[in-house]
């Protein structure tokens, strides 16, 4: 086991993964969920997106109570499936942790010119059509550094920094619902948004968007050994955290389906502040709502920093990454280079544009399936390979789950693939095979130079994990 330090208690959990999955996209999103599909279609969307990612976090609930040790994926698919697999599923959910960190370092100074028109000045250089301006990259770098300095600080800052952000997001969202439930249909002259567009096409239109809402609850695995919470209660709320966020979304479609007439929704930039508008009669109320946007990009950034850096600092105790990367604060206890790297690269996303960084997201969530199919195969091997291993918190009916779930997670992956809506463009395949190639090349070099000890490594910490569980069977015999 590790040096790090238990300091998650049972609200860090839930607003550490509500922060992860409830980032921008709320804000910006919401009035092309209602264009598509209708108020009630949208909602209907991420009911049932909502339940297959459910479905996927009971299967990671099972997982993280039954091994609580940081990396998450990195270990459940190497007990299942051998360390090549578990290399793959790691590198591969990588990719999508560190895009979003980068998305975020690109959202924050997007955001600033709801606030301050024209304040891009002092233009660099086009990238990919798109203007990049000093003051812009400015504001996208002090947040990257602020939120890296945050977490190099220790887990119980960050913590306390997410719970505060997520504070702030529910009390503007709750106040956006509010303001819905008591909004007057008859006091606007324009045509509400109808109930369902587009049909059964118009609702898929949503639901293939659905994947990278919910992106973020599974940074609770990769922080588990700093989680201080019964075993059983590990897997519970990693559920909780996610049936929150599917409320919220539908939540959130709803009203803004009820306060923003259609035509309005279709040349908005802004379209859940300019409900929030609608709804209390009122600018300052879209100003405070893209306040709790803000909040949202910053909870998000902070949660994804954490998961990645904890999945880096795994694959390096594991030699499948350089040593240097499992390096701990002296001071802070922290991962400390993995968080500098991950936060480095962060920093410098905002000098190729917003563009740029629309292609990394939309690659790096194609990898975030990928890690998903991977554990969810891993759920299904152990179960039949292990019948009597150890699990705090077992899922009822676990084989079939483990069925149905990978049909889901191949589901999702069908919607990167050419010629299906939501498909990566050309240039998004060449950037996941760069990343592809520059995880064979590190993996390769690692293997050369440590050759066997990633298995040993692994293997051991395993051995190790299997005495853990006996202790605590011993300590929590099953009830008869």
């Amino acid at each position: 086991m590790s040096g790090l330090k238990k300091s998650l208690g049972m609200f860090d959990i839930i607003a550490l993964a509500f922060g992860a999955m409830v980032g921008w996209g709320w804000v910006v999103l919401a009035g092309g969920w209602i264009i598509a599909a209708g108020t009630w279609g949208a909602m209907l969307a991420f009911l049932l997106g909502g339940l297959a990612v459910i479905l996927i976090g009971v299967t990671y609930a099972e997982l993280a109570s039954s091994m609580p040790i940081t990396g998450g994926e990195h270990t459940y698919t190497h007990r299942a499936l051998g360390v090549n697999v578990s290399f793959i599923c790691s590198w591969s959910i990588l990719f999508g942790y560190f895009s979003v960190v980068a998305f975020e370092a690109v959202a924050l100074p997007t955001v600033v010119e709801y606030f301050i028109p024209n304040y891009n000045q002092g233009f660099l250089w086009t990238i990919a059509g798109w203007d990049v301006y000093a003051t812009w990259v400015g504001v996208g770098m002090l947040g990257s550094v602020i939120v890296t300095w945050l977490n190099i600080r220790g887990m119980e800052v960050s913590a306390w920094f997410q719970k505060t952000a997520v504070v702030g997001i529910l009390f503007v969202g709750i106040l956006l619902f509010i303001g819905a439930a008591l909004y007057n249909p008859a006091t606007s002259t324009a045509v509400q948004a109808p109930s369902f567009i587009g049909g059964a096409a118009g609702i898929m239109a949503v639901i293939v968007m659905v994947p990278f809402m919910f992106v973020g609850f599974d940074v609770i695995p990769q922080a588990a050994e700093e989680i201080d919470l019964t075993r059983p209660n590990i897997g519970k709320f990693l559920i909780v955290s996610i049936i929150i966020a599917v409320l919220w979304y539908i939540a959130v479609a709803w009203s803004v389906g009820t306060t923003l007439p259609l035509i309005q929704a279709q040349g908005s930039t802004l379209a859940t502040a300019d409900a929030m508008t609608n709804a209390w009669h009122g600018k300052w109320a879209g100003i405070l709502l893209v306040i709790g946007g803000v909040l949202g990009i910053l909870s998000s950034w902070n949660a994804f920093l954490i998961g990645g850096s904890r999945l880096l600092y795994a694959m390096s105790k594991a030699h499948m990454l350089p040593a240097f990367l499992g390096k701990l604060h002296p001071k802070y206890n922290t991962p400390v280079n993995a968080i500098l790297l991950i936060g480095g690269l962060a920093t410098l996303a905002p000098l190729f544009g917003r563009k740029m960084l629309v292609w990394i997201v939309d690659a790096g969530g194609f990898g975030i399936v990928i890690a998903y199919t991977c554990v969810a195969i891993s759920f299904l091997v152990l179960r039949y390979r292990e019948p009597d291993m150890v699990r705090p918190f077992k899922v009822p009916a676990g084989k079939l789950l483990g069925m149905v779930t990978i049909v889901l997670s191949f589901g999702l992956l069908l919607l990167y693939m050419p010629g299906m809506p939501s498909a990566l463009t050309g240039i998004e395949w060449w950037i996941f095979l760069g990343w592809t190639v520059l995880g064979v090349a590190l993996y390769g070099y690692a293997t050369i130079k440590y050759p066997g000890k990633s298995e040993a490594v692994m293997a051991e910490e395993l051995r190790e994990l299997k005495i853990v569980n006996q202790l605590w069977l011993k300590d929590n015999p099953p009830k008869k």
